[in-house]
């Protein structure tokens, strides 16, 4: 398919306007809130005491089985693959919550393609910035999230001698998390830690949210954790790796968690508690991912 004729299904999409899905499989309720807050921590008691979800977990509600509903996007992402845009990278990610959602509503998800910016030269490659809205509904059509979604599909660059392909899933790396990613490349695990009051947070940020300090440094980690909840990932197909995989929510002895993917063992064989140690895994000639695999491997 040309970059035309690329742009010319883009053009069909966003004219099809709010496209709504199927009502969410099940209504919002406790259970799937409860195990929501424990995989992020989250102690506050207000939610199931007064029966309402975290704003967060608007998309939860409505997420299908793989090969289940088609939403405008769909069928240009494919198009994008076809023509040999086939990395992907998220750049923007913008929630906005109306009101909380209800235990005992089914949400009902609605997509509105909006626009294909490109082709665009960028690091990565040259590629298209793809933009789409999501919005949900509860009972009576009344929203209550909405998300403006940005993906860039690029072609990946051919190796330049023996430098290998770029790895297709970058991260965004600035200069809250640019001393994470130096330390990966080091054989470091790096967690954030305030200067003025010794907190220790992961994912890094700008401020210590306990002091609101910004005079920040880190602390190199054991490399020792806790698995502490996960998910295997079948579907959809991700670029760059082969399905199954185990993606892990870990816990450090520090006391922080961490995202990472569970490798070294089969997905089937992965169990919550497991004790699991950092390995370092080169994706291409500048990105070093840590992982995590078990103890005694």
């Amino acid at each position: 398919m040309t970059d035309e004729e690329l742009r010319e299904l883009a053009g069909k999409q966003a004219a099809l306007g709010e496209v709504r899905g199927a009502p969410g499989p099940d209504p919002v309720n406790a259970p799937m809130i409860r195990h929501w807050l424990a995989a992020m921590g989250d102690t506050n008691p207000a939610y199931l005491d007064r029966g309402l979800a975290p704003p967060a977990m608007a998309q939860v509600w409505t997420m299908q089985a793989p090969r289940q509903g088609r939403s405008p996007v769909d069928d240009l992402m494919t198009a994008l693959d076809g023509a040999g845009y086939t990395g992907v990278v998220a750049t923007n990610c913008e929630q906005t919550y109306h009101r909380y959602a209800r235990v005992g509503e089914r949400l009902t998800s609605a997509t509105r393609f909006t626009d294909l910016a490109g082709p665009k030269r960028t690091a990565l490659g040259v590629g298209y910035f793809a933009t789409w809205n999501v919005t949900w509904y509860g009972d009576g059509d009344e929203p209550v999230a909405e998300m403006l979604f940005r993906v860039l599909k690029f072609r990946p660059k051919e190796g330049a001698g023996e430098e290998r392909p770029p790895y297709p899933l970058q991260p965004a790396v600035n200069q809250d998390t640019a001393f994470f990613w130096e330390g990966a490349k080091n054989g470091e695990l790096r967690i954030q830690t305030c200067a003025d009051c010794g907190r220790l947070r992961h994912p890094p940020g700008p401020l210590c949210p306990r002091c609101r300090s910004s005079r920040l440094t880190y602390t190199v980690a054991s490399g020792h954790g806790t698995l502490h909840s996960y998910v295997v990932h079948h579907h959809p197909p991700v670029p760059g790796r082969e399905t199954p995989f185990v993606v892990g929510v870990v816990e450090l002895p520090e006391g922080v968690r961490i995202v990472g993917n569970v490798v070294g063992c089969p997905p089937g064989e992965v169990e919550i508690g497991m004790a699991l140690r950092v390995t370092y895994r080169p994706m291409d000639d500048r990105l070093v991912l840590p992982l995590w695999t078990p103890e005694e491997a």
